[in-house]
């Protein structure tokens, strides 16, 4: 692309205050945020400890702006880590500067510095987050985006008496950046978390739980709006309220067509809106969250509890547990995902793209690369059509933006490098992977289709990949190996589920379509944390359009610098 000759943009910077409101303009307004990194002690499951917050709080505060409004927020850097923050399905149209992945889209905001992350939100509603993007920092940097509808605009199913965000989490008693380099160091899995929380609280299933747990009060016959945010690193997570039924209304802040459930699937960086009636008899029901693994892996089966009491009842009364899917249920997770459809009505169209211009296959597998300073002199390893991605020095989408050589190669190959039976029996030999800092570069405005494979180099394991920049619509998906003759004639090409992270499930397949009509570098990665670590991550170069409004804005001033 041709090189920029102007370095930064001179972007105006309005005045930032932390901005609270109940009630919102008709027309589209600034929102301003200060959101200061800072180390605070806190203590659960009597251990305390200190940890990264926002403002002090964990999680964090929650953005609230209305669809069309400008955001900004400024970030100040308080904290011993240098970090950067993702608003997690934000679409950020030809603004990837404030995208937030830390070496993909922005260095990190350095300790003692800052940075205004300001954006438009177009064109989405519903419920979103936002978690910091460096190191493992968002196992407590974190809270959520609620995006209302514009004025005179109402949602499309009745309306709720009340909501309440429900942010689904984990809790380490270790330092987890201490954790994380020590496995790092020996080339092996870091300890599994301690406990799953329930906006940030583990609940009564746990010691020292009187002030961590989390109670919603409720009225007999009022209907309330649930936002569920699965923010666990490494666990995708099954939910339930004991003894009601959800309505699941929006997944990923894109409206579905509605239906009831006991249980919900909620894979990390998902969200899930759902209404819950509150139709039974006055009590105290367990609201639960624990793990969803089909296969042999360890992992934290503690079960997170919250408490759903209806106004009156003492708290003497003692809670009913809900009953959820076995935590190895696949049977159940694939009919969960199954009934997910997008609304497609003539207000919420579904532009599923019908042709397509670039077809990719990319296969997902785990590895052990030789490392002599590690525990048995190999390293775990994770890949996409047998590539580990290097994270880069600089930020790809400066590198990209002025012309920077060398920092990146645009050979990320279309297709493995070797078809193979890639749910078959396990594959032990030959497990190295290539390493490099390979990204697949985009026509602007063409439709792509993805196809994720799952492998069984070494394990087969489900998988939720996040596309930034962008919601994509999931066509189709299957168990075993992905056969385009026969696989793609079934894919729902009327209705299918719009989202912005997808599970690929267990020795099994997904295939996503988009069209690339945001110019920029944006990720594609694993939201199990501990696999983006291992390299299972790329990113896409789409190029930029013809028209004037079709290229990426220059950056800011404050973006800061490596």
């Amino acid at each position: 692309m041709p090189h920029r000759n102007s370095l930064f943009s001179a972007l105006s910077i309005f005045p930032l205050g932390f901005l609270w409101f109940i009630c919102l303009p008709a027309e589209a307004a600034l929102k301003t945020y200060q959101f200061d990194i800072q180390v605070k002690n806190v203590s659960r499951l009597c251990h305390a400890k200190p940890i990264v917050t926002v403002n002090g709080r964990f999680p964090g505060p929650t953005v609230y702006v209305r669809e069309g409004d400008r955001v900004q927020i400024n970030v100040t850097n308080h904290a011993q880590y240098n970090v950067s923050i993702h608003w997690h399905g934000l679409k950020q149209y030809r603004n990837g500067w404030a995208d937030g992945p830390a070496y993909i889209t922005q260095c990190p905001i350095q300790t003692g510095s800052s940075y205004v992350y300001d954006f438009n939100v177009t064109g989405q509603r519903g419920t979103l987050w936002w978690h910091a993007h460096i190191l493992w920092l968002r196992a407590t940097v974190y809270g959520a985006i609620v995006i209302l509808p514009q004025q005179g605009t109402p949602f499309p199913f009745p309306k709720p008496e009340r909501e309440e965000v429900i942010l689904l989490g984990e809790w380490w008693h270790a330092d987890v950046e201490k954790l994380v380099n020590k496995a790092n160091q020996l080339g092996s899995p870091p300890n599994k978390s301690d406990a799953h929380t329930i906006n940030g609280k583990p609940g009564p299933l746990f010691p020292c739980s009187e002030k961590h747990t989390f109670v919603m009060e409720v009225e007999q016959g009022k209907t309330y709006l649930l936002r569920i945010i699965n923010s666990a690193l490494n666990d995708e997570l099954f939910f339930g309220i004991a003894g009601h039924s959800m309505t699941v209304v929006e997944v990923d802040a894109v409206y579905t067509k509605s239906f009831a459930t006991q249980a919900l699937l909620i894979a990390p960086g998902q969200t899930t809106n759902v209404l819950v009636h509150a139709n039974q008899i006055p009590g105290r029901y367990f609201m639960a969250a624990r793990p969803f693994m089909d296969v042999q892996l360890p992992v934290d089966n503690n079960t997170a509890t919250g408490i759903l009491q209806y106004k009156g009842i003492p708290n003497t009364v003692l809670p009913t547990l809900p009953h959820l899917p076995k935590s190895n249920d696949s049977a159940f997770a694939f009919r969960y995902n199954k009934r997910l459809r997008s609304l497609n009505s003539p207000q919420f169209p579904t532009n599923v793209p019908l042709q397509v211009d670039r077809n990719l296959f990319y296969t997902i597998g785990l590895a052990r690369n030789s490392c002599p300073a590690c525990l048995n002199g190999t390293r775990l390893m994770a890949s996409l059509n047998n590539i580990s991605f290097t994270m880069p020095e600089t930020a790809l989408l400066q590198a990209h933006y002025f012309n920077v050589k060398g920092v990146f190669k645009t050979d990320f190959p279309d297709q493995p490098p070797k078809p193979f039976n890639y749910t078959g029996a396990p594959l032990t030999a030959n497990l190295k992977t290539t390493i490099g800092t390979r990204l697949s570069k985009i026509a602007f405005n063409s439709t792509v289709e993805l196809v994720l494979q799952d492998t069984n180099l070494l394990s087969v394991e489900s998988h939720p990949f996040h596309l930034h920049g962008y919601n994509f619509f999931v066509v189709g998906t299957g168990i075993g190996n992905f056969d385009p003759g026969k696989d793609a004639p079934k894919y729902n090409l009327i209705d299918p589920p719009e989202r912005n992270t997808v599970g690929v499930p267990t020795g099994g397949w997904t295939a996503i379509r988009f069209r690339a009509d945001n110019p920029g570098v944006w990720f594609l990665h694993c939201h199990l944390e501990i696999h983006t670590g291992w390299g299972l991550k790329t990113a896409f170069v789409v190029e930029d359009g013809p028209g004037a409004d079709q290229g990426i804005l220059p950056p800011p001033k404050d973006l800061p610098k490596c």
